[in-house]
């Protein structure tokens, strides 16, 4: 079941790493989502998209380690869905802007 990579041993660690990671990023993304829904905003959108990034980076994994992907398919994909995420959080951070104070006391 597991890629011949993988130690016998070490399969069933890395399955349920797998299943865990795979649980908590598509909960995070039905998160992200429903709050996308509610605010319709594009900053949630791509923070949505971000997050979809971190199920897609798990899928790749399962893939990997079922011998479906190859390993340096997963290499690449996985430091291009890194670069992807953190380009997504970043420009949403820049796309908001400066934060604007309720009270021009606060900044002194």
């Amino acid at each position: 079941m597991a890629a011949d990579w993988i130690p016998s041993g070490y399969a069933p660690h890395l399955f349920v790493g797998l299943l865990l990671a795979g649980l908590s990023t598509v909960a995070l993304f039905g998160l992200g989502l429903a709050a996308y829904l509610q605010r319709r905003s594009t900053e949630y959108l791509l923070v949505t998209l971000a997050l979809g990034g971190l199920v897609v980076r798990t899928l790749v994994g399962w893939g990997t380690a079922m011998g479906v992907v190859p390993m340096v398919v997963h290499h690449v994909a996985a430091h291009l869905l890194d670069f992807t995420i953190a380009a997504l959080v970043l420009y949403t951070v820049y796309r908001r802007g400066p934060s604007q104070s309720t009270d021009a006391s606060q900044d002194a």
